[in-house]
């Protein structure tokens, strides 16, 4: 099969369709307010192109992980003493060991990769995986895009939509949690961030689908007689946006969803239970020797194959990881977005020790750096040029089971949209040719 990438970019010598599919791109993305902020999502003017085996691949590592990370849940759990390994706060404790009424504590989650030889995952997000509507919503203009349509005239393939799966997966939740037959819908997250065009967007995807849907902030969430209500409206599955950090950084103004969640009478997805692993001490859990009776044969080969080495950062550790900067990363143990995330190849020997001295006396980890795949990218900046970006492979999993990706490209080493590095782009699986 002839290479899909440079199929797509000999499209892109046509000046006419590549000035076509710039604009399309642009509208596009206005028209459906695919927006970061005042930023646009995207400006790669190619998708993600990933062979069929290479998704194979990548679905193949995401669930082995994801198997293993189900058996660490099950195991801290049951055990107080794996439990502190994690650093949780009483709170976040008291909210974990609540029964959420169904049986995976994060029916969706995303784990954060580099797939250059190897698929290498570096971050777990189970709490609250973001990006799908944006993603979906890109697709659709990806696909609209000239020089898209011409690509698919010669490669047979397709794109991976994940709304649908979410709302799969929340259903089921819902089902299992068994207090109610109809769902009313509570998008929860502070008001005003740049994201809400995307609570906007699965509101309408919510409704479409025949579910009534109100997007909340949570400090106006109520909880009385047994019920809670947003905006006056009873509402009985949340679909949590909202950080269990920041919740509990806002004390008794976020209460009700809380108790209401205690007292089961919502059903919360992603569960306060996916705390747990959510904490970055959970890949250090699966990569340390001392916890390899915790997983199956299989298991432990997935973790040695596609989890890097991670160590919470403590005392005896120092001198080595000062060594070693050019190859480690230290990152707080719960944080999002690339926050106090420290590339030792980014920054001076004395910068490094400064950031030991901080890591050391809060709850941080130390991760071996893996391979970044950098790979040529046709950019819309004036025109079309070529930049040598950065580029991950994100994968969904929903109750266990990949189903999609979120990829982010960057001129950065540090890929976070939220962080204002980069842009996402679809994924498109190349079958072969048309």
């Amino acid at each position: 099969m002839k290479d899909p990438v440079a199929a797509f970019h000999a499209l892109l010598e046509n000046e006419r369709l590549a000035a076509d599919s710039v604009q399309a791109l642009s509208d596009g993305q206005r028209e459906r307010r695919l927006m970061f902020g005042e930023r646009p999502l995207c400006v790669a003017m190619r998708p993600q192109l990933l062979t069929s085996r290479r998704y194979e691949q990548a679905v193949s590592a995401a669930e082995g992980v994801a198997s293993a990370l189900a058996a660490l849940e099950k195991a801290v759990l049951q055990d107080a003493e794996l439990r502190r390994e994690l650093g949780l706060e009483s709170e976040e404790e008291r909210l974990a060991m609540a029964d959420p009424g169904f049986k995976f504590s994060s029916p969706s989650v995303r784990l954060d990769s580099f797939f250059a030889d190897e698929v290498r995952f570096v971050e777990y997000n189970a709490e609250s995986p973001a990006g799908m509507a944006y993603s979906d919503n890109l697709t659709d203009v990806f696909k609209q895009l000239p020089v898209m349509k011409a690509f698919r005239k010669r490669f047979r393939g397709k794109f991976l939509p994940t709304r649908r799966r979410q709302l799969g997966a929340m259903l089921h939740a819902f089902r299992q949690w068994g207090k109610s037959a109809t769902p009313v819908i509570a998008i929860v997250d502070w008001e005003g961030l740049p994201t809400a065009p995307e609570f906007e967007m699965f509101k309408t995807f919510f409704e479409e689908a025949g579910i009534k849907t109100v997007i909340c902030d949570p400090r106006t969430l109520e909880f009385r007689r047994g019920k809670l209500y947003a905006g006056g409206k009873a509402v009985n599955l949340v679909y949590r946006r909202v950080l269990t950090s920041e919740l509990l950084a806002r004390g008794d103004d976020t209460l009700a969803l809380r108790e209401a969640y205690v007292a089961g009478a919502a059903c919360v997805v992603n569960s306060f239970r996916a705390k747990l692993l959510h904490k970055k001490m959970s890949l250090a859990l699966l990569s340390d020797d001392r916890y390899q009776r915790l997983y199956t044969p299989a298991q432990r080969a997935a973790i040695r194959r596609h989890i890097p080495w991670t160590r919470r950062v403590r005392p005896e550790l120092v001198a080595q990881i000062a060594r070693r900067r050019k190859t480690m990363v230290l990152k707080p143990n719960d944080e999002y977005g690339g926050k106090g995330v420290v590339l030792g190849w980014t920054v001076d020997q004395a910068e490094w020790e400064a950031a030991i001295e901080v890591a050391i006396t809060e709850s941080y980890v130390v991760q071996e750096a893996v391979e970044i795949p950098r790979v040529p990218f046709p950019v819309a900046l004036d025109g079309i040029r070529y930049m040598d970006l950065a580029v991950d492979l994100d994968p969904y999993l929903f109750n266990g089971r990949a189903g999609g990706f979120m990829t982010r490209v960057s001129a950065a080493a540090l890929l976070n949209v939220t962080a204002g590095a980069g842009s996402v782009v679809p994924t498109f699986v190349v079958e072969g040719p048309a």
